[in-house]
């Protein structure tokens, strides 16, 4: 048995040899060696049941195969061509679809505002400004007149920025203009354009464009001129650096002198110079029209010069002075003191600016009493000759009213009382008559409303109504105080007693000149019965008297003429002291008394050289209707102013 199982065993560990051997082979015929030592073969092991071992005998080496075949060599494999180009091709239709849409939205979608961006950076468009009208005297001597002009310019971005400060210093120099002004101009070089001139005149602007600077240009504009400076100043204004009114007839008168601007667009490159043969568009400007005044030139300027003479001389704040025509209520000259020159109004002071004849309010005084006088005489309750036994002062509810001068009672007739301005007098002439037909009075001659001149910047005044009238105030107004009015309206006053009892509108614009220049004629002024002829009559009568060498208005007469008038003196409110502070003086009066052509009215505002009426502004009266009677070639009457009863005999 145990033979056997040794036969068994051996079998069994030749049986594992081959198959081991057969594994081996296998190995090797896949390419892999053996890892046994050279020469040594590979040993085989079995256990016998029972813990037995045994040996293998080795087996006889077999002979060498074929060696195993060499590895091929790595082969580069290239992409697919098709696929590569259909990349691309994906790649370009991407692109070229942006392209495309980019395109659509410029040329379609964008196109519109691209090409107004274009015409905006490519077109310049140019105000060609329209000429400015004249303002005339009646007899077409130019008072405001528009001359050529250049506007001196700069542009900031063409300009050699190594020759700015030869550049600025330049401009300076020849436009009289701050350096440093200049240089704040010209270092904007974002912009293209900055205007630094606008009035400058033609030789001036050659001289400049002669330095050759580069950035530097002109052109053609219009500039407005007062030959006269301070002539007429109050009434014509000025116009603003865009050559628009803006006060007087300049102002109210804008639309007609104005015109209309045109327009010019053209096309220019990048150096800024046109581009030819591209569009252009011209639309010509329309010129403005003439605008006739009223005012005489000759008759202005005496007036303003004997004005400003007798502010001067007495110390006075200002003062006014108007000329009327009495037929036609047409004002020969308006004329105020200070006046401001028009051709440098900005350094003037706002007041001096002004036309204090329609701006300025003041209380009359006893220029006043001729409207009490025509109430009571309208009225049937005085005539010239009624008699009155005046005091020297009277009691006007918890007022003591008194005249200028102490006087004992005397007996005075109603021409008395107007030639020698009593107030006491006067006050009780106003008590025969009832507040409101006294307040209809001053109503109809034009109190309390503007004339309706047409003078730019007319006030209406202050008329209190009768209602509100208190005890002494209905005293006071009789004498012309507690009321204000302007001095066009006083005059128009007189305008009104002088011509018969009829009020011509006053009016300062004789008519304009049409689109071909040809003049046309303002409308007729209206005329308005106030008063009867009689009563205006006997009231220019009295108002002779009161020129005459026993009234207070002696200082008005003028030699060969027969002249009437009144004096006024009024105490005068000022805002500044808040109450009354100074005087107002006044002379108004016409010629010849007997054949009324002239009126003229004198006011001094706060003289401090006295301050009575017939002492301080019928001087001024009597200087200018004298030039006015000889200007307008006007000659005595001839005849001699009757005798007036100012006293009762006994």
């Amino acid at each position: 048995m145990p033979g056997d199982r040794a036969s068994r065993a051996e079998s069994g560990g030749a049986s594992r040899a081959e198959n081991g051997g057969a594994g081996q082979g296998r190995a090797r015929a896949g390419g892999t060696p053996p890892r046994t030592p050279t020469g040594t073969p590979p040993r085989a092991s079995s256990r016998a049941p029972g813990g037995a071992s045994g040996r293998t005998p080795p087996r006889p080496p077999r002979a060498p195969g074929p060696p195993p075949p060499p590895r091929p060599p790595a082969v580069l494999r290239l992409g697919n061509p098709v696929r590569r180009l259909r990349a691309a091709m994906l790649v370009m239709a991407i692109v070229l679809s942006l392209f495309a849409g980019r395109l659509v939205q410029l040329q379609g979608l964008d196109s519109k505002v691209l090409q107004a961006k274009a015409v905006q950076q490519r077109v310049q468009p140019e105000i060609l400004p329209a000429r400015r009208g004249a303002i005339t005297d009646a007899e077409g001597n130019e008072l405001a007149v528009t001359v050529e002009a250049r506007e001196v310019y700069v542009d900031p971005k063409d300009v050699d920025p190594a020759k700015r400060d030869l550049v600025a210093t330049t401009l300076a120099r020849e436009l009289n203009k701050p350096k440093q002004d200049i240089d704040a101009a010209l270092a904007k070089v974002t912009q293209r354009y900055i205007p630094l001139a606008r009035d400058v005149a033609p030789l001036r602007a050659k001289r400049i464009m002669g330095f050759k600077l580069r950035g530097v240009g002109t052109k053609e504009t219009y500039r407005r001129l007062y030959p006269g400076k301070s002539l007429a100043g109050g009434l014509i204004g000025f116009t603003g650096v865009d050559g628009r009114g803006l006060e007087g007839l300049e102002s109210a008168y804008d639309d007609v002198l104005a015109g209309r601007d045109g327009k010019q667009s053209i096309e220019l490159g990048a150096n800024r110079q046109r581009i030819p043969m591209t569009r252009s568009q011209l639309e010509a400007p329309v010129p403005g029209r003439d605008v006739r005044l009223t005012i005489v030139r000759d008759l202005q300027w005496a007036a303003e010069q004997t004005l400003a003479r007798r502010v001067r001389d007495t110390g006075a704040r200002s003062g006014s002075v108007i000329v009327m025509d009495i037929p036609t209520g047409r004002i020969l000259a308006m004329a105020n003191a200070p006046q401001a020159d028009l051709n440098d109004w900005q350094s003037a002071p706002a007041d001096d600016r002004a036309n204090r004849a329609v701006s300025e309010i003041f209380e009359p005084g006893s220029t006043n009493k001729v409207i009490t006088a025509a109430a009571a005489m309208e009225a049937g309750a005085v005539t010239p000759d009624t008699v009155f036994r005046v005091p020297d002062h009277i009691q006007c509810a918890d007022q003591r009213l008194k005249d200028a001068h102490p006087h004992g009672p005397e007996s005075m007739t109603f021409t008395g009382v107007l030639a020698e301005s009593s107030n006491v007098g006067t006050i009780m002439a106003a008590e025969k008559i009832s507040s409101q037909r006294l307040y209809d009075m001053f109503r109809s001659f034009g109190f309390g409303a503007r004339s309706g001149s047409g003078v730019p910047g007319e006030q209406d005044g202050l008329l209190p109504r009768w209602e509100t009238w208190s005890g002494s105030q209905r005293c006071t107004i009789a004498y012309g105080q507690g009321i204000s009015v302007t001095a066009l309206q006083m005059a128009s006053v007189y305008q009104t007693i002088a011509n018969g009892g009829v009020r011509v509108t006053p009016s300062i614009v004789a008519g304009t000149t049409d689109a071909h220049g040809a003049f046309v004629p303002a409308p007729a002024a209206r005329s308005t019965r106030v008063i009867s002829e009689t009563s205006a009559r006997r009231i220019a009568l009295m108002l002779e008297a009161a020129v005459g060498h026993e009234g207070t208005g002696q200082e008005a007469s003028i030699e060969g003429y027969r002249v009437a008038g009144k004096t006024g003196t009024a105490m005068r409110y000022d805002e500044k002291c808040a109450g009354y502070c100074g005087y107002t003086a006044t002379f108004v009066g016409f010629a010849p008394a007997d054949q009324p052509r002239l009126m003229a009215l004198a006011v001094i505002q706060d003289p401090k050289k006295d301050h009575y009426g017939g002492a301080v502004a019928a001087p001024v009266f009597k200087d200018v209707m004298t030039f006015a009677l000889k200007n307008r070639k006007i000659p005595p009457t001839g005849t001699k102013a009757p005798a007036m009863v100012l006293r009762p005999a006994g």
